[in-house]
C-alpha cells in the first residue's frame, strides 16, 4: 500500500477541548540574525483562526541532537509540533534526518514526492539533480504535506510537522495543512485601551481577574505621543462572558478618571 498523503487525510474535527502546539524555528542564519523570521507571527495568526492555542515557541540551531531532542521533548508536550527551516536541498539542511533520529526512523525518497517534483520539474524546465532530490526524502512512514508552490512537500511523522523555511512556502503548506487537523475551541478576544498607566489600573484589574477566573486579561503598557497608557486584552473561548468583563475594565478606567477606547474584537 503506497504511503499516506494528506488527500487521504480526514477533514478536521474541532473539539471542546484545548488543543495546544509548539513551534520550533530551526536555523543557523535566524540565530545569527541574518535572516529575520517572518513565520512565527504568520502561523500563530493561523493556530488562533483554527482554534489551536501556541503554547511554546524556539529557535535552535542546525544541529542534529539539539533538532531531534528538541522534537522529542516537545512532541511529548504538545498535542502538535510545527517545524520550519532545514529541508532544502543543501548539506545543512539536516531536519529530515534529525526529526527521523528523533522517532529512530530510516529515511528514503518518499514515492509521492518524487512523482510530485518530477512532474514539477518537467513542467519547470530544471534539471531534477542529486541535491534537488534531497528534498525528496522523508523518515520512513511519513505523510506528506503538499507544496503547491515549488513541489518540494514537507511531511508529518506522528504529530509532528515539518515544513519549509522560505516564507512564502511555509506559508503555503500550513494553508495546505492546518485544515486536516483536530481544532479546540477558538479563543476571541475584546481590547481596551487605557489612557492611564499599568500601575494605576492593576489593583483594580487584579480583582476582576479574579471575579472571571476563565478570561485571561492581559496589561500591555505603551508610550505615543508624549502619554503613557496601557491596553488590556481579555481572551476568552466564551464571547459571553468577555463582554460583562470587558464592561468592567471600561468602568474601571472611568472611576479611576481616565477614557476608555474600544479596539475591534476578534
Amino acid at each position: 500500500m503506497p504511503p499516506e498523503t494528506p488527500l487521504d487525510k480526514p477533514a478536521a474535527t474541532v473539539s471542546p477541548e484545548t488543543v495546544t502546539a509548539a513551534f520550533i524555528i530551526i536555523g543557523d542564519e535566524i540565530l545569527s540574525g541574518r535572516t529575520k523570521d517572518a513565520n512565527l507571527g504568520f502561523i500563530a495568526d493561523e493556530l488562533v483562526e483554527a482554534g489551536i492555542r501556541l503554547k511554546e515557541v524556539r529557535v535552535i540551531s542546525d544541529d542534529e541532537d539539539e533538532i531531534a531532542d528538541t522534537v522529542r521533548a516537545l512532541r511529548g508536550k504538545y498535542d502538535y509540533v510545527f517545524t520550519s527551516g532545514g529541508i532544502g536541498p543543501t548539506h545543512d539542511d539536516i531536519t529530515c534526518d534529525s526529526v527521523a533520529k528523533s522517532f529512530d526512523l530510516g529515511v528514503s525518497h518518499h514515492p509521492d514526492a518524487v512523482k510530485r517534483m518530477t512532474a514539477h520539474a518537467g513542467n519547470v524546465g530544471v534539471d531534477l539533480n542529486e541535491a534537488r532530490m534531497r528534498m525528496a526524502r522523508t523518515p520512513d512512514g511519513a505523510t506528506l504535506i503538499l507544496n503547491p508552490v515549488s513541489a518540494a512537500p514537507g511531511f508529518t511523522v506522528e504529530n509532528v510537522h515539518v515544513m519549509a523555511g522560505v516564507p512564502r512556502i511555509f506559508q503555503a503548506m500550513v494553508k495546505e495543512l492546518l485544515p486536516t487537523l483536530r481544532s479546540g475551541a477558538k479563543v476571541h478576544s475584546m481590547a481596551v485601551i487605557s489612557n492611564l498607566g499599568e500601575g494605576k489600573v492593576a489593583t483594580g484589574l487584579g480583582e476582576i481577574q479574579a471575579r472571571y477566573p476563565d478570561i485571561a486579561i492581559g496589561s500591555y503598557p505603551y508610550f505615543r505621543a508624549g502619554t503613557y497608557g496601557t491596553t488590556l486584552v481579555l481572551r476568552g473561548t466564551d464571547v459571553a462572558r468577555l463582554e460583562p468583563a470587558s464592561e468592567e475594565v471600561r468602568q474601571l478606567i472611568r472611576d479611576l478618571g481616565g477614557e476608555p477606547t474600544d479596539v475591534e474584537d476578534s
